[in-house]
């Protein structure tokens, strides 16, 4: 893209185009988008930071999202508050396993994406639409990931038409699946997974629903290096979304702490974690 030496705006952004900004991107400065990159032939999957774990689960009414805050970098623990959980627009949540660097840069161009639809076309786009959106953009950064660097988000927002959340997980190809009821990914995914067979219930409160979610987080730290519990000593906590009909809300660091100091506590007396319900 060239530019205007008067500083006016380039005619690439007088001209009338289509609805999506990745688009505009590929077309004016292809440079831009993460998967245009050359690294060359290197693996640098162990000399950058990557985010680990993180959880997605459903109530009636809505979608919890949560994340812990520990980034590694090979066996070193490169950040740990990291967030990895961020609003995708007023009615969805994204999270990302994976590269931070570039995990950060896609949630950055995906909430412009649906921005930039909404603001063209007045609406926004369905809960299937901005998957898809998610999907294509994935796909673009195919050449990172077969060079290590992959990114898999997490996707999750509130569906009108059913009056309630919905889950989309993705493979590093772009690959859009839908999950019924929790989810997780990265490192410590099975672990999460696992924690949450036992735990959920689809007639949940949205309280117990994010305590569920944070006892599998606390589940996977357990048991893998590169997920990061609580920190208690530095009060670190996970960052937690909630999706519903009034929109994206982040739960403030003082109701994250209340439920972990609660959770801590349960774990004095038994540290696995609270027991499943008996079968009857």
């Amino acid at each position: 893209m060239t530019f205007d030496a008067s500083g006016r705006l380039p005619e690439a952004f007088m001209t009338p185009g289509g609805s999506s900004f990745m688009d505009f991107l590929a077309g004016y400065a292809p440079d831009l988008l993460p998967g245009r990159r050359s690294l060359g032939s290197a693996d640098f999957s162990d000399q950058v930071p990557h985010g680990t774990t993180i959880v997605a689960a459903t109530f009636p009414g809505g979608v919890v999202m949560a994340g812990d805050r520990r980034a590694t970098m090979g066996n070193i623990i490169a950040q740990r508050d990291i967030e990895k959980v961020f609003p995708a627009d007023e009615y969805s949540a994204v999270a990302f396993a994976g590269t931070a660097g570039f995990g950060i840069e896609m949630v950055r161009l995906f909430q412009v994406e649906l921005e930039h639809y909404e603001k063209l076309e007045g609406a926004t786009l369905s809960l299937d639409g901005k998957a898809n959106r998610l999907s294509a953009l994935i796909r673009g950064n195919l050449s990172m990931a077969l060079q290590g660097l992959t990114v898999v988000p997490l996707f999750a927002g509130y569906d009108p038409d059913i009056k309630g959340g919905r889950i989309f997980s993705y493979d590093p190809t772009g690959g859009r699946y839908e999950e019924h009821h929790f989810h997780s990914v990265g490192s410590g995914s099975v672990f999460a997974r696992g924690a949450l067979k036992k735990l959920y219930r689809e007639d949940s409160s949205v309280t117990d629903c994010i305590t569920a979610v944070i006892q599998s987080l606390i589940d996977a730290a357990d048991d893998d290096s590169a997920t990061g519990g609580p920190d208690m000593l530095r009060r670190i906590f996970p960052v937690v979304g909630v999706v519903t009909a009034d929109g994206y809300r982040r739960l403030p660091e003082d109701e994250v702490a209340a439920i972990v100091d609660a959770a801590w506590a349960e774990r004095h007396n038994r540290p696995d974690g609270p027991a499943a319900a008996s079968l009857t």
